[in-house]
């Protein structure tokens, strides 16, 4: 990136529900033993995913009935809003700005179709100008929160002095279904959270952190690996190839490349911030990028704390190292549909 970027804020927003693993188990069973046959060899997945608690949309018992896209999408537009609202709040706090002050808004969402999108909902209650420039995002999935950072930045090196709030939202837990169950529904209802994460930038601003580099890198013929499958209930979950051996066999070529590009290596970078998809996603990371067991240890604190909110979830891991003390570089990467890398290098203040 030819002009740094300034990564002033950073703020996380869950919703009010909390959800233990161990009761998720209960119901799970409960619920799903008689309609999927295969529940029992399945089950183990609740303990081995490495997830406590989690934060979802919506109270337990609203899952438990049969819920079409209607309401599906009628409790995601109000709770992202909701959401969108609470972290968009307090990263502009955190910056000493305003709604008004903000030039350029950008906003990631794959969980629910809101049109007018979420920064147009949520205008009225932030104070947004009405010249402010809404860039809505759909369809990064796990990815989003990398790729829409390093989206957020571009913008703002394109347009120097300009404010650029990213803001992303995902309620993954909406996706639960009862109907027509697969090993990968079950794994879904194992594995996924709710939040929100906005981040406010500015070129040449002083912040916690430049924004110096960004690269993806898509793999060919891996369409089926990760996304969602429209159904007349609402959104299913793809999970048609097991992500960590396709990891640990195909990052750390892609990440070479990715790097290379910005003059850098693999042993360049001081901390690798990484979406935690589930803990053998972080043990394959780990095994990938020679970082050595357990070296990813914020991201198996959020994946325990908040589950996998897919793209918000690399910003609450960046989050909590900054709070441990951002090293001179560091790398945020997520993988996402596509099948795509996604990467955003970071130089600390």
């Amino acid at each position: 990136m030819s002009t740094p970027v300034g990564l002033i804020s950073l703020a996380t927003a869950s919703p009010p529900h909390e959800l233990l693993q161990t009761e998720v188990a209960e119901v799970a069973r409960a619920v799903l033993q008689d309609r999927f046959p295969q529940f029992d060899r399945m089950a183990p997945v609740f303990q081995t995913v490495g997830i406590r608690t989690r934060q979802s949309a919506m109270p337990m018992e609203w899952y438990l009935k049969p819920r079409g896209w209607p309401e599906r999408m009628e409790a995601y537009t109000r709770v992202a809003v909701e959401l969108f609202e609470q972290a968009a709040r307090r990263a502009l706090d955190e910056a000493g700005l305003t709604g008004a002050e903000v030039d350029i808004i950008v906003t990631v969402s794959s969980t629910g179709i809101a049109t007018p999108s979420l920064e147009a909902r949520a205008m009225g209650r932030m104070g947004f100008r009405s010249d402010a420039a809404r860039v809505p995002v759909f369809g990064l999935g796990c990815a989003g929160g990398a790729t829409g950072l390093a989206l957020a930045a571009r913008l703002a090196a394109a347009e120097p002095g300009k404010r650029v709030l990213f803001v992303c939202v995902e309620l993954c837990t909406l996706s639960f279904r009862m109907d027509g169950l697969s090993k990968a529904d079950i794994v879904a209802t194992a594995l996924f959270g709710d939040g929100a994460a906005a981040c406010v930038l500015r070129a040449g601003a002083e912040g916690f952190a430049e924004v110096v580099g960004a690269a993806e890198h898509t793999w060919p013929d891996t369409l089926d690996i990760m996304g969602w499958r429209v159904d007349p209930e609402g959104l299913g979950v793809i999970f048609a190839q097991a992500i960590p051996p396709f990891a640990r066999k195909h990052l750390r070529p892609a990440m070479d490349s990715m790097l290379a590009g910005q003059g850098l290596e693999v042993d360049a970078v001081d901390r690798f911030i990484c979406h935690p998809g589930g803990v053998k996603v972080i043990e394959a990371l780990e095994s990938a990028l020679d970082l050595g067991q357990g070296a990813l240890d914020h991201e198996r604190a959020v994946l325990a704390d908040h589950g996998n909110m897919s793209a918000p979830t690399v910003l609450y891991v960046l989050d909590r190292a900054r709070r441990a003390g951002l090293p001179r570089r560091s790398v945020l990467a997520a993988l996402g549909p596509g099948f795509t890398a996604s990467t955003v290098t970071l130089r600390a203040a």
